[in-house]
């Protein structure tokens, strides 16, 4: 059977119809797999530094814009050593410190 004839019959189309269903398919799941890994882990993340950030606040008073902005950027194990650290802390300088040392 010559190329083209091949590509117009009947099982030919059906066979590739099934096989793009299929590959569509996978697609879909493994896209989906991958953005809920990538929604639950800047979940993770966000919840981390909202409730370091209203530790500190509590802990040190009000917090420079800068020192918030650099807080929400800090991935998950890293806010979790900070919500551990700023236990220790007694002023704003000592997180300061603490995240130079970062």
């Amino acid at each position: 059977m010559r190329s083209l004839d091949m590509r117009e019959s009947v099982i030919y189309q059906e066979w590739r119809a099934e096989a793009l269903r299929e590959g569509l398919e996978a697609g879909r799941k493994e896209g989906l797999q991958l953005g809920l890994q990538q929604g639950l882990q800047q979940g993770l993340q966000h919840g981390e530094a909202t409730l370091v950030l209203r530790l500190l606040r509590r802990k040190l008073g009000s917090l420079d814009p800068a020192l918030e902005n650099r807080i929400w950027t800090l991935p998950t194990s890293q806010l979790e050593a900070l919500g551990e650290a700023l236990l220790d802390f007694n002023s704003v300088e000592d997180l300061t410190a603490w995240l130079a040392r970062r």
